[in-house]
């Protein structure tokens, strides 16, 4: 039976189907965010492991390549029961891990557990195309294949299913791959992956998981000579990094980066639904999604009414540990992120904000230093002040009034991100109105933008990203078309 338990040995690389030492002697404390105790350790890889990872994908993707679909698919839906059976240690460890509280765990397996199970319906969608010639005799066949290996670069926010979504699929489709997961969550976005493949029956090489510091070994990953498609998750700074050192190599790229999504909400709107989306938007895993509500677009005959009861609410959240299952707002994930975004609260009230509740860190027993962050509102805010312009990738609501559509929007579009989105009207027409101008990947009527279903697709725009994920979308980004033509027939050529 496999061990999945915090208690677990993490400290192994996986390589060439192998757990292995690092060639490096260092390791990396896993810390806990709700104590700030060291509760695993994992290697801290180097190059020579990075380009062992790499040689075995390579090799092994050959063979996995001519797998029978039905065995590519028969594997991957063994490692969604893997999941499934060890439901409780996965949650366990994202609490322990990425800070996660209840509802986070719950989510993140069961999003993980659809990516599984739409990536075991790709090997037989590979289909290709049997198209007519323009030259006399000519029969063309164009088939769809793996692109080879895929690098996947794996956050910390959403480590599970944001590893799996780029994992699943690959090796579906006959691809081989190597993780290089967050340094904060390398267990959850990585070695836990590969425990689940290893028992579900994955052939040896075929997936691989180098940790360690980005620092140290993140260039040689994007920009490794084996890597032919690398699958991002982070920030735009990093992102435009990874992608400049992935093009150098001339691999495909799968970029989903930063946001900074605009909840709207217009006079007419149900305000008890539009409020009930605000606060899961906002404060759901402490605010670290990409896609969470990033600022609150409110039209000003509304205003005051949606900062009080946002407010309110907001102050009604239980805070703390993530291992109190009763906690909705836990920890953030290290300290530089709780200071950048508290940084940009009190920069925002210095700009003439209104600070309602919140913007102050909550302080836990027996815990030094708390990294949990109040749920906080601002109110009177403006498009161009710190906690609107950044994502600040935290429980905080900045809150913008507006005076009509058009403001609504151009405040809505008012930024360099374009990942999602949320609209609330007294109507469709007028939501959906407000929704095809909104210049971004997805937006979501009546609801928030937190939302990610295995089927359809998911991308963003402008600095949100490049490419994109789900079914058909990944399908195309982890495989490559190759035109084979039959001359059936002697052709007549002009010389």
């Amino acid at each position: 039976m496999v061990d999945i338990s915090v208690d677990a040995d993490w400290n192994s690389l996986y390589i060439d189907g192998s757990w292995t030492d690092s060639a490096g002697e260092e390791t990396i404390e896993n810390e806990d965010p709700s104590t700030r105790e060291a509760f695993a350790r994992v290697p801290a890889g180097v190059e020579a492991d990075v380009d062992a990872a790499y040689e075995a994908a390579a090799e092994a993707q050959k063979e996995w390549a001519d797998a029978p679909p039905a065995r590519r698919q028969r594997v991957v839906q063994d490692a969604l029961g893997v999941l499934q059976e060890n439901r409780e240690e996965v949650i366990e460890l994202l609490e322990y891990e990425a800070g996660g509280g209840k509802i986070m765990g719950e989510t993140s397996v069961q999003i993980a557990s659809d990516h599984l199970g739409e990536a075991a319906t790709l090997p037989v969608r590979m289909k290709g195309e049997h198209a007519q010639s323009n030259v006399p005799g000519k029969e063309n066949i164009v088939k769809r294949i793996p692109k080879g290996v895929v690098t996947v670069i794996s956050p910390w926010n959403f480590p599970l299913n944001l590893s799996m979504r780029a994992v699943a699929p690959a090796i579906a489709t006959g691809n081989a791959v190597v993780i290089k997961p967050a340094t904060n969550t390398p267990i959850v976005g990585g070695l836990l992956l590969a425990k689940l493949f290893e028992e579900a029956g994955l052939p040896e090489g075929v997936l691989n998981v180098v940790t360690g510091h980005g620092s140290d070994i993140g260039d040689a990953v994007a920009g490794h000579p084996e890597s032919d498609m690398v699958a991002f998750t982070g920030s735009t700074p990093v992102g435009r990094q990874v992608a400049a050192t992935a093009a150098g190599n001339l691999a495909v790229q799968a970029m989903e980066l930063g946001g900074n999504n605009a909840h709207v909400v217009t006079d007419d709107a149900d305000l008890d639904r539009a409020i009930d989306g605000a606060v899961f938007g906002s404060f759901v895993h402490q605010g670290q999604v990409c896609i969470s509500i990033n600022r609150h677009v409110v039209h000003e005959d509304v205003y005051d009414e949606y900062v009080e009861r946002l407010t309110e609410r907001a102050e009604e959240l239980t805070v703390g540990s993530a291992h109190d299952e009763d906690t909705i707002v836990g920890p953030i994930i290290s300290e530089s992120q709780r200071d950048e975004m508290l940084g940009y609260v009190e920069e925002t009230v210095d700009a003439g904000a209104t600070l309602e509740t919140g913007g102050g860190i909550a302080e836990l027993d027996d815990v030094d230093d708390s990294l949990v962050v109040e749920p906080t509102v601002l109110s009177g805010v403006t498009n161009d002040m710190p906690a609107a312009c950044n994502e600040h990738f935290g429980p905080i609501a900045p809150v913008i009034p507006f005076s009509d559509v058009d403001e609504a929007v151009e405040i809505a579009n008012g930024t360099e991100y374009g990942l999602s989105g949320s609209v609330h009207a007294g109507d469709f027409d007028t939501a959906m109105d407000i929704a095809d101008r909104m210049q971004t990947g997805h937006v979501h009527i009546d609801d928030q933008p937190i939302n990610d279903e295995a089927h359809i697709p998911f991308s963003g725009t402008a600095a949100s990203g490049m490419g994109g994920y789900n079914s058909e979308t990944m399908l195309h980004e982890v495989t490559e078309t190759k035109w084979i033509s039959l001359q059936r027939e002697p052709r007549d050529y002009p010389f």
